[in-house]
């Protein structure tokens, strides 16, 4: 693999003489006044352009064109024809190609798969301004303005969909979006260190075929090249005695010994066969159960994940796979993965290395103009709105919660910007943004107290397979003092013009529990009234499915809570969030949680239903039924999954127990539970009894009013 190269250390492009954009041309006028002919690189996405480092498109445009590209940005085209792709001309290196921020199917489909009313990424809220498989549709309509162009696809709808996976909306398992795209590569996670060695390579004359070793990217081979060794997990249940199996891709020379070879699985084979157009080169295999006996090149290694063909037709090997996937997420140690579609293999190279703080500095540093493109006039953005006084100070998250894609696309291990860089966007936010009025509106991340939080040992990090750091335990190895984060908050609110930080993004509420001093900070000055946290479930069977902590944490954090709003004379109240039809969790469960709820005066109005998102742990619990946190096997541990969308309504209906629209529901539930005893009007039943019709119990003398609404309840 490359060696790491710092972001900002290469020799910039030639165009940089053209100096930088007030922002990245989206028209033919634009790019005159700037006096380009061309774009060395142009940018399709699905999100309006916003000018922003929260945004996608504008941290890579803005990147490239720092190594002195020119950089121009083709935003929700048309694409019922190749026209819109057209408009500003063809890129002299490479289309890039984004489905956005968001997934274009969350982004369209609610969790019971109806379409949404607007869309948050598009002027006016406008929805159907992008198609289903945007990435996918996008590349084609590329490849039909310009056939010979190269098209890079990366963001994190190309990003989850590197290898085959399930797809909830056709419920279906689909091949990798390299294929289906017809691109010539694909980049998954924050792909600023692929991208800038892409970009450079190719500007000085390779093809984007050569690039065969880019960590952090998906090609195409149609071979395995010599020197290298197969670690076979295409199996669950191997068998007891594997010293010896076939082995499939060595060709002995005599064509009568053919299906009559054996291969020591733990030795090299020499057999060397007569090189023809239809032979490969001899392969040595390893069986996974044997890798770590066996004595070979690890840098010359991947692993052989069951193919296409097999999970989408065994759902058990669809966990396997997922598991494999999740284990080989640690950029230090993963190998390469490589799974088979028809005639041709995907490979995915191992994650990118995570960014330095200075290169992370140098990231968000960019000339951003932190507003959308003038294009819009005055049309309002409610992605950008919501975003616009929010400042982000790190990447990543070692949570690992099994139906989030955090972990999937950024990686486990955080990385943090500095604090004088923090504080510079503040100031620039205070100084640029237009009505600022003095409150951040939120100063975190994909997790608000990660900022700065790793592993004590860079050399047990190197070796680390765990796909939590705080779950079940959090691990003695992991720093958690919140010191940086509160110093943070305290230098953020002390600036000259900032009224108040609010901290909005979720809170990992049992590591905070570690650095009781952050809480208080956090209580005090930062939450203005209402704190969101997500304990998700309230019980243990479901909560193991979901490598989150027990609602136990959840007690201690909120005492805490209470005791700090006290001391600083405060009302304040918790927020907590919760998943229904979440794989492990059955009617009983959310009877619990709906317990629970009432038990602590919680009547939740928004509620969530499990989604499953591509490539998430829990999609692969969802669609194969097993649980792949564990070695999966056919006789391993089965998972309860609730698919039917009746049975779905059913556990949100619980958690919004106190909806007299869902109490016919949840009696019938009840009754067929056997507990009716959960039906009644004492404090520890879920939902009242019904009323039977007629009857009328009230004051002496007060009339019954009927009405519609009364005759709904009975």
């Amino acid at each position: 693999m490359s060696t790491t190269r710092n972001l900002f250390s290469y020799p910039k492009y030639w165009a940089e003489c053209f100096g930088t954009a007030p922002y990245l041309p989206m028209s033919r006028e634009e790019m005159d006044v700037l006096g380009w002919d061309s774009c060395d690189i142009i940018i399709v996405t699905a999100d309006a352009y916003v000018d922003h480092p929260s945004f996608g498109m504008a941290v890579i445009g803005r990147l490239l064109e720092a190594q002195g590209f020119r950089v121009g940005i083709i935003s929700q085209p048309r694409w019922d024809s190749a026209e819109d792709f057209k408009k500003l001309g063809a890129p002299n290196l490479y289309f890039g190609v984004t489905g956005g921020n968001m997934d274009s199917l969350i982004n369209r489909y609610t969790a019971d798969l109806r379409i949404r009313t607007d869309d948050a990424y598009t002027p006016n809220a406008v929805p159907g301004q992008r198609p289903d498989r945007s990435v996918i549709v996008y590349s084609q309509r590329c490849r039909e303005a310009y056939y010979d162009t190269p098209i890079v696809i990366g963001g994190i709808e190309a990003s989850l969909r590197r290898i085959a996976q399930y797809d909830y909306w056709t419920d279906k398992v689909r091949r990798s979006v390299l294929i289906d795209s017809n691109a010539d590569i694909l980049l998954f996670g924050n792909a600023e260190r692929a991208l800038v060695e892409l970009t450079h390579q190719v500007a000085s004359g390779r093809k984007i075929s050569e690039l065969t070793d880019l960590r952090g990217t998906a090609i195409l081979r149609s071979s395995v090249p010599e020197g290298w060794v197969e670690i076979d997990s295409t199996r669950i249940d191997w068998p007891n005695q594997i010293d010896q199996i076939p082995n499939p891709y060595e060709y002995p020379h005599d064509k009568k010994e053919m299906g009559s070879c054996a291969t020591d699985a733990s030795t090299v084979v020499t057999t060397e066969p007569e090189k023809t157009a239809d032979t490969v080169s001899a392969l040595r295999i390893i069986p996974m159960p044997l890798q770590r006996k066996a004595d070979f090149d690890q840098s010359k290694a991947y692993i052989r994940l069951p193919s296409y063909n097999k999970v989408k037709n065994d759902p058990a090997l669809y966990a396997h796979a997922s598991r494999i996937l999740h284990q080989e997420a640690n950029p230090y140690n993963a190998k390469t993965l490589v799974q088979k579609h028809d005639t041709q293999d995907v490979w995915v190279n191992p994650p990118p290395i995570p960014l330095e703080t200075d290169e992370m500095d140098g990231v968000f540093d960019l000339p951003y103009q932190r507003r959308p493109h003038p294009s819009y006039g005055e049309a309002k953005i409610p992605a950008y709105d919501m975003i616009k006084t929010s400042v982000n100070i790190m990447r990543g998250c070692f949570g690992g919660c099994t139906f989030c894609s955090i972990t999937e696309h950024e990686g486990r291990i955080i990385q943090s910007r500095s604090e004088e860089s923090i504080l510079r966007e503040i100031e620039k936010i205070r100084d640029q943004v237009p009505g600022f009025t003095g409150t951040i509106s939120d100063l975190g991340g994909p997790t608000a107290n990660m900022y700065k939080l790793n592993c004590k040992s860079h050399d047990i990090q190197k070796n680390c397979k765990r796909l939590s750091c705080v779950y079940p335990t959090i691990c003695q190895h992991l720093e958690t003092s919140h010191k940086p984060t509160t110093q943070l908050y305290r230098k953020a609110r002390s600036l000259p013009g900032i009224k108040r930080v609010a901290i909005a993004s979720g809170l990992r509420y049992d590591l905070a529990l570690r650095d009781p001093e952050y809480i208080e900070e956090l209580v005090t000055h930062h939450v203005g009234g209402y704190l969101k946290i997500a304990p998700e479930h309230s019980e243990e069977k479901t909560l193991s499915k979901m490598m989150k902590p027990s609602i136990s944490s959840y007690d201690e954090f909120k005492l805490l809570f209470d005791k700090f709003s006290a001391k600083a004379g405060k009302k304040q109240y918790l927020i907590p969030y919760f998943i229904a039809a979440h794989p492990g969790s059955d009617n009983e469960d959310m009877l619990n949680l709906g317990l629970w709820l009432k038990k602590n005066k919680f009547r939740p109005d928004q509620v969530q239903t499990f989604y499953p998102s591509p490539m998430a742990l829990a999609t692969a619990m969802y669609y194969s039924g097993r649980n792949p946190l564990k070695k999966v096997g056919y006789k391993s541990e089965k998972v309860s999954v609730c698919k039917d969308i009746e049975a779905r309504r059913l556990q949100k209906a619980f958690l919004r127990y106190h909806d007299e629209k869902n109490w016919p529901l949840l009696r019938i539930a009840l009754k067929k539970m056997g507990r009716e005893d959960m039906i009644g009007d004492l404090p520890h039943q879920l939902v009242p009894a019904e009323k039977p019709a007629g009857k009328f119990i009230g004051k002496p003398g007060q009339k019954r009013a009927v009405t519609t609404r009364s005759r709904a309840r009975s």
